[in-house]
């Protein structure tokens, strides 16, 4: 009769166990994910203070002209960021959109337009934390 009770204990051992790897294994690929969605929110949250530094610059550019660089150099920073961390197609285009944006207003600003539109940077900005949002 002993033997008879150890069986059942053993075998509910050997369950939980099994149990217990299989759903550490598919944690652990979810929290993949989950970390890439978070790195990426992260990135985007810094980008859009960046995009606000943008704006402040462009705003007080005859203050100091050197801002708006600064502000441009950052965003593109954490572009490749995003860009090195993520295999999602949503997020590569709105990082590419973000990025053709940013050209355009550093070009601008190259050309001596001291308050260059930065609508475009400020949309695409947008569109890449509604991307990187779960």
């Amino acid at each position: 009769m002993a033997a008879s009770r150890r069986r059942p204990r053993r075998l509910t051992a050997v369950a939980t166990a099994v149990a217990a790897v299989a759903l550490t294994a598919g944690l652990t690929t979810g929290c993949d994910a989950v970390d890439k969605a978070l790195d990426c929110v992260q990135t985007a949250d810094t980008i859009a203070d960046s995009v606000t530094d943008l704006q402040q610059a462009v705003e007080n550019a005859g203050d100091d002209p050197t801002k708006t660089d600064e502000a441009l150099d950052s965003i593109d920073t954490n572009l490749d960021s995003i860009g090195d961390r993520t295999d999602n197609a949503d997020i590569d285009k709105a990082v590419d959109d973000l990025q053709t944006a940013v050209t355009n207003v550093r070009d601008s600003v190259d050309d001596g337009d001291a308050t260059p539109d930065i609508s475009p940077v400020t949309d695409a900005a947008g569109e890449l934390t509604k991307v990187c949002t779960p």
